[in-house]
């Protein structure tokens, strides 16, 4: 890919892709708001979606957390603290891939019984079914970047040297794209598909994510008291 192309890609696509994120959540809890929830299909089948659902939804918070983790901190605070980057590396492996592979078991399970079950999937739209693949591919993409071309095929790759820095440069308004050059294609990949999906994240059933009801953590806890049985009002009388 020349520089024209790259600088595209890489200092320009990830910003259309966040300005359609941010302006698309804003249009549609201003303008449609009652469709952000998620159609539940849970009535017509029920054991296959919790576990689906939970394997997936557990395995993905850890891995966006661990994105955030991976993104934020730098090379230099993890080495001012004394940890080893080959320390660093392993425990990214190991936590990173026990999430991932309990994602990936969630989503095979959520998308065989989308694409299996005739009566999900005639109630599904074609935005459930690209939903359900794009997450699909997205993490597996991810498990083979970091399991399969970092370990055996670009050993020498290491992401917290170019991808995070490119990615933190993001958040700065300047990101140079020749870090980007540097990551190994399936990185790259796995990094296109993201921000695609984040680009798209408004228009789809992916937006009731951000309607969890955070308020049930702070609020104070509601207290229940049994109502007295008529028999022990006599007995008390």
């Amino acid at each position: 890919m020349n520089d024209i192309g790259a600088f595209f890609l890489w200092d320009i696509f990830p910003y259309i892709a966040l300005a359609s994120f941010f302006i698309g959540i804003i249009v549609r809890f201003a303008r449609n708001r009652f469709s952000i929830t998620a159609k539940s299909s849970e009535l017509l089948e029920k054991k296959q979606l919790m576990v689906g659902s939970i394997l997936f939804h557990v395995g993905i918070i850890f891995v966006f957390f661990g994105h955030v983790v991976g993104v934020l901190i730098p090379k230099a605070f993890t080495d001012w603290l004394g940890i080893p980057n080959e320390m660093y590396h392993i425990g990214a492996l190991v936590m990173g891939g026990l999430a991932g592979f309990m994602a990936l078991a969630g989503m095979i399970i959520l998308t065989y019984r989308r694409f299996n079950n005739k009566r999900v999937f005639i109630t599904s739209s074609f935005s459930d079914l690209v939903v359900d693949l794009s997450l699909l591919i997205m993490i597996v993409l991810g498990l083979s970047a970091s399991l399969i071309e970092g370990p055996f095929f670009h050993p020498e790759f290491n992401y917290r040297l170019n991808l995070s820095v490119w990615a933190r440069q993001i958040f700065m308004l300047k990101p140079d794209f020749h870090l980007m050059q540097q990551v190994p294609p399936v990185f790259q990949i796995h990094v296109i598909c993201g921000f695609l999906i984040f680009a798209f994240f408004p228009y789809t059933r992916l937006i009731h994510a951000l309607t969890l009801p955070w308020q049930y953590l702070f609020r104070s806890p509601e207290v229940y008291r049994r109502k007295p049985s008529i028999r022990g009002d006599q007995y008390r009388g």
